[in-house]
């Protein structure tokens, strides 16, 4: 806007200062420079600048004019030697000039917001041009960054009658579709932009999003592969979401009951990504239900070894279940030996040998973890030793207490937009991005103490376990503010 203001005012000053000039030039012509003498066979004319301005202008009228008609006069002559568009071309020659003008400004203006400067310039560069190819393209985006979207949607369906243009068209409705949150139109528009321009990077992108928000599992693999294939994904990077998206598939099958389909999947899934823990614990229950313990516990060690984690602990304290305490500790051994310093490790041996009533061998195996890595787990698994070798209940009440206080520990975490998930699952909630969610330590935030997946099968048992009414310890996060106070007095009392 500022700029076409400085252009008009541009204008109207170089204009009045012409004027000016002309009118001062004719008012004092012999003043300034005097006339000019002009000898043509031995006559002398007498001419005033003025008069000589308007003489040469003339000229270069007279010059102008005589190139355009021998212009014209070549176009003839070409056109009666047989060239039949020789006219045609000569007139039209200028009005695409002037098109491909109209549309060069349009497209400055589009890339300055100029919305609807871009519009008008459109609207100008088609009336000269007559390429909708060209054009239409150009209006659109002006008519989007105008606001004014019907018009928008209109050219994007004049562009989808033109097979060189209809990828564009059918993408224009597509992401007007997903801006109004129309997702299952949408989903149709990309799988027909797909068919029709398969190597194009955020097509593919956009459909692989839409089929995972409508579950179509099988569908994003294939367009998962395309991506790969058209050199947009790396082999390895597709193996893990290949196989998370063989998980999905997996998981819900299992809810239709297909027993066979869903063991194909998730052993699939777990073969792909080994390290995918989801998978494997899918992968592993099935081998369970199978009675294949061997390679249940193969796909837990080999899972473990990368990612320890509460899940496979529990599939893998499933397949002890029915053994001997001997037994059991021997093969917690061997899994405790494929990461033995991983705190999950430590944690999981601990829970072990509490399930056993086995206190001071909990506490040797949880070691100094409670102060390294405090939470909620480590510091209600102490609570829990602590009543197994009977301390007082202040002391189990002091481990409780901080337990509240302490950090929840690894969770389910987007990294793309850091949202905590309860559980696993493929895509992110809250963006929707796929395979983004990891195990990790999340940012703390002000909640009721809940194990979750992760709960504590052993420690839950000890700390509940039937006693006298002075021996049972009331294992829940929602104390009151007095009973904390009390607690905090008894901890000043015992240090003085």
């Amino acid at each position: 806007m500022l700029i076409s203001l400085f252009r008009l005012s541009l204008f109207l000053i170089i204009v009045m200062v012409f004027a000016w000039g002309v009118s001062y030039l004719a008012s004092n012509d012999n003043k300034i420079i005097g006339s000019t003498i002009i000898e043509i066979s031995g006559f002398e004319y007498s001419i005033s600048p003025t008069q000589l301005l308007l003489f040469l202008g003339l000229m270069i009228l007279a010059v102008w004019i005589f190139l355009k008609i021998a212009s014209l006069f070549l176009a003839v002559l070409r056109f009666i030697n047989g060239d039949e568009t020789a006219v045609s071309r000569y007139f039209s020659r200028n009005r695409e000039r002037k098109g491909y003008k109209a549309l060069s400004e349009g497209m400055m203006a589009l890339a300055s917001g100029e919305g609807s400067a871009a519009l008008i310039k459109a609207k100008k560069a088609e009336k000269y041009l007559r390429k909708p190819s060209l054009t239409n393209l150009l209006a659109a985006q002006a008519a989007e960054i105008a606001g004014e979207s019907e018009h928008a949607e209109e050219i994007y369906k004049e562009l989808i009658l033109d097979p060189t243009t209809r990828f564009v068209g059918v993408r224009g409705i597509m992401k007007k579709r997903l801006s109004e949150g129309d997702t299952d139109t949408a989903l149709k528009l990309a799988e027909k932009a797909f068919s029709l321009k398969p190597k194009h990077e955020e097509t593919q992108d956009v459909l692989i999003n839409l089929q995972t928000l409508a579950s179509d599992w099988r569908g994003a693999r294939k367009t998962l592969k395309a991506k790969m294939k058209y050199g947009n994904l790396t082999q390895d990077v597709h193996k893990r979401r290949d196989a998370v998206l063989a998980l999905s598939e997996a998981a819900e099958i299992t809810e239709t009951d297909k027993k066979t389909d869903t063991q194909v999947m998730a052993i699939e899934a777990n073969r792909m990504s080994p390290d995918l823990v989801p998978a494997a614990v899918l992968a592993a229950r099935e081998h369970l239900a199978d009675s294949k313990k061997k390679n249940a516990i193969k796909v837990i060690k080999k899972a473990w070894e990368s990612q320890p984690h509460p899940d496979l602990a529990a599939v893998y304290s499933e397949i002890f279940e029915e053994e001997s305490q001997e037994e059991r500790e021997k093969g917690f051994k061997l899994l405790a030996k494929m990461n033995s310093k991983h705190i999950e490790t430590k944690t999981m041996m601990a829970e072990m040998y509490l399930q056993a009533e086995d206190f001071p061998s909990a506490r040797r195996s949880l070691g100094d973890s409670y102060e390294t890595s405090p939470n909620v787990r480590t510091l209600t698994i102490m609570a829990a030793i602590e009543k197994g070798e009977g301390a007082d209940d202040n002391v189990i009440r002091k481990w409780l207490t901080k337990a509240l206080a302490a950090p929840r520990g690894p969770q389910w975490v987007c990294e793309n937009c850091s949202t905590i998930h309860a559980v696993w699952r493929p895509t992110c909630f809250n963006c929707n991005a796929l395979d983004t969610l990891a195990w990790m330590d999340a940012p703390e935030v002000k909640e009721e103490l809940t194990l979750g997946n992760e709960k504590l099968p052993f420690v839950l048992d000890v700390l509940n376990s039937e006693g006298s009414e002075a021996d049972q310890i009331n294992f829940q996060v929602e104390e009151n503010s007095a009973e904390l106070e009390n607690i905090e007095v008894d901890e000043a009392k015992s240090k003085s």
